[in-house]
């Protein structure tokens, strides 16, 4: 085996009382640390806030002057050495979870593979909620101390940064990555030299170079093909996330599966679980196949053997969302592989063949599902669309019986709570509560904060989201090029005491955006209403090439101009996950309005849930199963119709349920200008959802129904 290794970079020059300021950098387990985020705010906050909370650059650029004075304040020394001891003792522990409750799996390795992380603002190498989930995935698996290694792509060109015009039309900028300016390390061969591994098409072989990102305890593996010798055509193909032409979208996903495997047998590891976070990396089932058979094994017997240890969870419930290739691509791009197994063309074709009304694919979800022993949806009902869209799969089963199962995802609560409401739970939850997070006895003790302090909260994070919004304009203002009704369109009349509603997701079709809008009449009457208005504050990206997407955002911006709402429909660009926290933390109702059954889960909910926000939304993916009647609200019925006549039945309900509860409930103020009922709410939905949609009950979930039967 070769000797590889990743050195952090000395190239910041620091007061030595502060120096391991450097290491924290590079290690992302400070991104879910308010303390330890705090060690660099401290020093120069002005600074941190203008370079987006990149302490790699914020240590190049903060000023000799600010750094020894840090240096020199008891206070901040005391928090330094706290944030440290921490540190050093959550990388040395061997008392996790994992080690207490699966001592033996703990040996077995779970390689995770995803084609997008959403870890940070700072490492735009996600597009939206898959990579999110991915990131959070990895963060609750270094709490757990889960033996688990992530493998993706470091893409050059970043996820592009979105500009509206005047006129709401979606702009895509381009963003290439400094790799210098981010904590991607550079794996090492025992020369010294770029640690690389290669991937051969039938006409050439594609080198790939491996960076790591420390997560915790958890090491993410990214390949990068922008080396020597590559061609021009293939250093481009991890440049950008989610190709659109398919001859570079194929070559990608045979990169991840086909190189990913490669890559962990290089960097020595032998992972007991081969965990599929959709199907991009579905060939990463031949590559294993392979192996075997190269070591002479049949097809058969190689491909029962490695079967056993492959998970795959979808995420898609429509058909259209799985990637499917046409059959002459993967001639062109695979027929060299066939052989290696032992098959014949048709008989590798038949592994994973799909019909589609246009012709014959190759279906990547189908290749995923039929080669993995262990598959997930990830609702309870997205679990029961699944059984239902691959039926087909296994003709002889019921529907009821077709195995694919669910494990309803979660969020990693450290990432999206708001420290404030941390503060909070430390006084009345206890200084454990975080331990105990999935606990749901620890929840009922949410009774106990008092109404006025669990509401001071609450204003403070709307404050907090108003004021981010104010300077957010205004940067953009000094910028040039924005015009003035933009201005009142980003949010420059918000105001922290008013009925705040979130909307912010990807901006596809079915998760129909304007809904809310569809009665343009109804909502002025509603959010200009004396002493009762409503602001709502729309973000979100479509994917550059969904022109449909695109439309809708313009379709909803031109609502947003419109001076008759008086500033109060807003629409804040470029969504990322710096923008998505002051979101969660600040609305007082996330609205979710996606058509059933299509939102397979969702998670943005979650995270505002978790802040003391209230859900209303419609009866689809995770709020099926979190909804009791009392901690929060629900659009419309539970029939599962996609039609235009459902369209404007579920815009009823909205606009009814807005005027009879929500708006009656938050102005219903006490003599000390409380809120009790809807505080109330918020306690019911701290109490119901904050334990059950985390990261630490769905990985525990994976690691008890998934993990430990494929490593068996």
């Amino acid at each position: 085996m070769q000797i590889f290794r990743t050195r952090i970079p000395n190239h910041f020059d620091l007061p030595r009382r502060i120096d391991r300021l450097g290491e924290l950098a590079y290690n992302l387990w400070w991104t879910w640390q308010p303390n330890a985020q705090r060690l660099f705010s401290r020093i120069d906050h002005a600074l941190w806030e203008r370079l987006a909370h990149n302490p790699i650059r914020f240590l190049r650029q903060v000023e000799r002057a600010c750094l020894n004075e840090a240096a020199q304040d008891s206070a901040y020394l005391e928090n330094y050495d706290s944030v440290f001891q921490f540190f050093d003792t959550y990388l040395a522990s061997q008392d996790t979870w994992c080690s207490q409750q699966q001592p033996d799996f703990c040996k077995k390795p779970v390689a995770y593979f995803s084609m997008e992380y959403g870890l940070h603002e700072t490492l735009p190498i996600y597009s939206g909620g898959l990579g999110v989930l991915a990131g959070d995935h990895l963060k609750e698996a270094s709490d757990l101390g889960l033996p688990l290694v992530g493998i993706g792509f470091l893409y050059a060109e970043g996820y592009f940064s979105q500009r509206i015009s005047e006129d709401g039309w979606q702009e895509a900028r381009n963003n290439p990555l400094d790799f210098d300016k981010l904590p991607f390390l550079p794996v090492m061969n025992e020369e010294g030299q770029p640690f690389t591994i290669s991937v051969e098409f039938p006409d050439r072989s594609v080198a790939l170079r491996l960076w790591e990102v420390r997560v915790g305890r958890v090491p993410l593996y990214l390949m990068d093909s922008d080396v020597e010798p590559n061609n021009e055509a293939d250093r481009k193909l991890t440049s950008r996330l989610y190709w659109s032409d398919l001859n570079f979208r194929i070559s990608q996903e045979v990169l991840l599966g086909v190189g990913g495997v490669r890559a962990l047998r290089a960097l020595g590891y032998n992972p007991g679980v081969w965990h599929m976070n959709e199907g991009h990396a579905a060939f990463l089932i031949l590559e294993r196949a392979r192996e075997m058979v190269a070591s002479g094994y049949p097809f058969e017997e190689a491909i029962a053997k490695t079967r056993v240890n492959n998970v795959f969870t979808t995420h898609t419930p429509v058909s259209a969302g799985n990637d499917e290739f046409p059959l002459w691509l993967i001639d062109k791009y695979l027929s060299a592989l066939w052989p290696e197994l032992g098959l014949s063309r048709d008989q590798f074709v038949d592994l994973a063949r799909n019909q589609q009304s246009w012709g014959e694919t190759f279906s990547m979800g189908v290749l995923a599902l039929r080669f993995s022993d262990r598959r997930n949806g990830v609702s309870e009902l997205h679990g029961r669309v699944a059984r239902r869209m691959w039926n087909f799969l296994w003709p002889e089963a019921d529907e009821d019986d077709v195995p694919i199962t669910y494990v309803t995802n979660g969020v990693h609560t450290s990432t999206w709570m708001a420290r404030r409401l941390g503060v909070l739970y430390d006084h009345y939850l206890g200084g454990d509560w975080l331990d105990r997070l999935d606990d749901p006895e620890l929840w009922n003790r949410v009774d106990e904060i008092p109404p006025a302090e669990l509401w001071a909260v609450r204003i403070h994070l709307k404050r907090k989201l108003v004021f981010y919004m104010l300077e957010r304009t205004r940067r953009r203002w000094m910028q040039g090029g924005f015009h003035p009704i933009q201005v009142i369109a980003s949010g420059a009349l918000l105001d922290p005491y008013v009925l705040t509603i979130g909307f912010a997701r990807r901006f596809a079709t079915y998760k129909r955006a304007g809904l809310v809008l569809s009665d343009l009449d109804r909502v002025l009457e509603l959010i200009n209403r004396p002493n009762r208005p409503v602001q709502i504050v729309f973000a979100g990206k479509a994917h550059p090439a969904d022109e449909p997407g695109k439309h809708l955002i313009q379709e909803v911006y031109r609502a947003v101009k419109k001076a008759e709402n008086g500033g109060r429909l807003v629409f804040l660009e470029d969504y990322d996950m710096n923008l998505a926290r002051y979101l969660v933390q600040g609305v007082d109702v996330w609205l979710n309005t996606p058509r059933r059954p299509n939102e397979a889960s969702g998670t943005s909910g979650m995270k505002a849930a978790l802040n003391g926000a209230l859900n209303f939304s419609v009866m689809d993916g995770w709020w099926r199963e979190a909804y009791n009647g009392h901690n929060g609200w629900v659009i419309g019925d539970d029939n599962g119709l996609q039609s235009d006549a459902q369209d404007q039945a579920d815009a009823q309900s909205l606009y009814a349920t807005l005027e009879n509860e929500i708006i009656p409930l938050y102005y219903d103020r006490d003599a000390n200008d409380l809120p009790l009922k809807w505080i109330e709410r918020v306690k019911q939905s701290l109490r119901t959802v904050t334990p059950q949609f985390s990261t630490r009950r769905m990985v525990k979930e994976y690691v008890e129904r998934l993990y430990l039967l494929a490593v068996k």
